[in-house]
């Protein structure tokens, strides 16, 4: 399969839950994201990558409704939520963990994923267990304070409290930023579980040839538009895709 080109559209696949049509959005009224398509299949993992600026942060807040809607159409598991407050969109099976500020410094780790499962009632016994057996480390330090955590295990507990309610779609936007390079492979093999379990995964990512490596398909973002999709390891493959985007 060969690289898709920005005026092409993404194969449609009939089990996608996640379908972006000819996407428009920004911030106030700077129009970061042009015509963009994006899908995600049920337990597909789908890696967006691309240079500084290209709108991949964005494409993710977009999905989560973190970015003011200019156009175009955002399903999820054929409900339109495009323009949907974030509040509402963690009620149709969409969990996200941002870059950044994505813990409470001051509550401890069994509270920080408590808080995770905020929308319910009482909190499920078996999905903090799931999450246990994701993160062993999380239930060793349950009582100590996120904020007192290093790196690694706060990207942990931020990933734990978005899976408290057993997404159907898990959005994580640079999750190996800041780590050290020995923690880099943990949290990829980490991720790679959570997939494997039956989350679909979304994720843009700084290490680009990792995050292509491991995914089912890639998407190459290019000054807000969609310059290249295909699977994975047909984009470490190509050699344009690689001189451009990866560093050859």
């Amino acid at each position: 399969m060969s690289a898709e080109t920005e005026n092409r559209h993404p194969v449609t696949r009939n089990d996608g839950i996640l379908e972006v049509r000819d996407l428009d959005a920004g911030y106030g009224d700077l129009q970061i994201l042009e015509d963009v398509d994006l899908d995600v299949a049920d337990g597909e993992y789908v890696t967006i990558v691309g240079p500084n600026g290209a709108g991949k942060s964005t494409l993710m807040k977009s999905v989560f409704g973190l970015t003011e809607y200019m156009g175009g159409s955002i399903e999820f598991a054929g409900t339109d939520i495009a323009g949907m407050n974030p509040e509402d969109i963690i009620h149709e099976g969409i969990g996200y963990v941002p870059q950044n500020e994505n813990i409470f410094d001051g509550l401890s780790v069994m509270e920080n994923l408590e808080m995770g499962a905020y929308i319910l009632d009482e909190v499920p016994s078996d999905r903090i267990e799931a999450v246990f057996d994701y993160f062993p480390i999380l239930e060793e330090r349950a009582t100590q304070a996120a904020g007192s955590m290093s790196g690694g295990q706060q990207q942990m507990v931020a990933m734990g409290r978005a899976l408290m309610l057993d997404p159907d779609l898990l959005l994580l936007d640079e999750p190996s930023a800041g780590l050290a390079p020995d923690l880099v492979d943990e949290m990829f093999d980490r991720i790679d579980r959570i997939n494997d379990a039956g989350t679909a995964v979304l994720m843009v990512e700084q290490n680009a040839k990792e995050a292509l490596r491991r995914c089912d398909r890639g998407y190459v973002l290019v000054q807000g538009r969609n310059r290249y999709m295909d699977e994975g390891d047909a984009l470490l493959e190509d050699q344009q895709v690689r001189r451009d985007f990866l560093g050859g």
